[in-house]
């Protein structure tokens, strides 16, 4: 944390070191992995939630000598990083997916010029916001609670419904915690809770696919052959491994397409640049994904890949590689083959 971090090694009364201000600093910077995930649930940007996190550690440290310890410090945060979210969620336009806003295209579909960064939902990389180790029924949960369909689905709620749903069924609290943290009542809190269930089940995006699991052979097999199928661009071998209704979203554009033929006729055509790809590997949104590199090692899109069944479901290609490459850690050019298992494992 920039900001504390400096206000932390400042001088005391007197001229003095504040050698015991680090001791804050470290308890506060602990819980920046976790506030980050639930500010990305809460916001659908990895960089809004980045600022909001950033906002809540300043305003935590300003305020710590006046923390009374009357609540644990971590409910405290997430009290200063909830309002934080509400004040950025006022008046502000919810961010969506392709497919939430448009039926599928067609092939011949213009691509349009694109919408504004804030229409989107982003990707986040997995190392920001799940922990490295803990326990495995829990980080199940966290991996499908930061899957992008889960992340459309939130948005669709109320802010204050989506602090809720969040606090209460991915993070657990109870009622009378959330009630706590909202200064609202028990009841309000449950009824809350009702309604973001009942709009998730009618929208139909809520979390009911399995919880994701660490890849197995299988999946790092699959993995394997849609590299080797797209950078060789080998449209018989990107049919075996594409689900006959698999997408293609390309964000900031609004066009996307459904179904494999879809999708080989339009490398094919309009995306047929994509020929001679280099794909590096990632984990975003508790998946895998890779930084696309075209053939002159110049970054392309983000890729955020689903699978299921033995097949990969979507392809979401987040355009936006001046930010995201950075964000993910991606070299700006390609800088030679890597192996996908050690970044897409968990």
């Amino acid at each position: 944390m920039s900001g504390a971090g400096a206000a932390g090694r400042a001088p005391v009364a007197g001229g003095a070191p504040a050698v015991e201000a680090a001791e804050p600093v470290e308890r506060l910077e602990a819980h920046r992995s976790e506030l980050t995930g639930y500010c990305y649930r809460m916001l659908g940007s990895a960089f809004e939630a980045e600022d909001a996190v950033q906002e809540t550690m300043v305003r935590a440290w300003r305020s710590y000598e006046r923390f009374e310890g009357r609540a644990s410090l971590r409910s405290w945060l997430y009290r200063i990083a909830t309002n934080v979210c509400l004040d950025l969620l006022k008046g502000s336009q919810r961010r969506a997916r392709p497919m939430d806003l448009a039926s599928p295209s067609s092939v011949d579909s213009p691509i349009g010029t694109g919408l504004p960064e804030a229409a989107w939902i982003g990707p986040i990389p997995d190392q920001r916001v799940l922990a490295s180790a803990g326990d495995p029924a829990e980080t199940a949960v966290a991996r499908e609670s930061i899957r992008l369909a889960f992340i459309s689905a939130l948005q669709r709620l109320a802010p204050r419904q989506r602090a809720v749903l969040i606090l209460r069924e991915v993070l657990s609290w109870s009622a009378s915690e959330v009630a706590e943290l909202l200064g609202s009542s028990v009841a309000s809190v449950n009824s809350a809770l009702q309604r973001a269930r009942a709009t998730l089940a009618a929208s139909g995006d809520g979390a009911a696919e399995a919880p994701a699991q660490p890849l197995d052979d299988a999946q790092q097999a699959l993995l394997r052959r849609y590299v080797d199928a797209f950078e060789r661009f080998d449209m018989d071998a990107l049919t075996a491994v594409l689900h006959e209704d698999s997408t293609l979203s390309m964000p900031p554009y609004a066009l996307w397409l459904r179904g494999r033929a879809d999708i080989l006729k339009w490398l094919l055509g309009p995306g047929g640049g994509c020929e001679g790809s280099h794909l590096v590997p990632v984990r975003a949104n508790g998946r895998a994904g890779f930084g696309q590199y075209r053939a002159d090692g110049k970054p392309w899109a983000l890729q955020v890949i689903e699978t299921a069944d033995g097949r990969v479901t979507a392809l979401q290609s987040f355009l936006d590689t001046e930010r995201l490459f950075p964000l993910f850690g991606l070299p700006p050019r390609y800088e030679g083959p890597t192996g996908i298992s050690s970044a897409s494992a968990s």
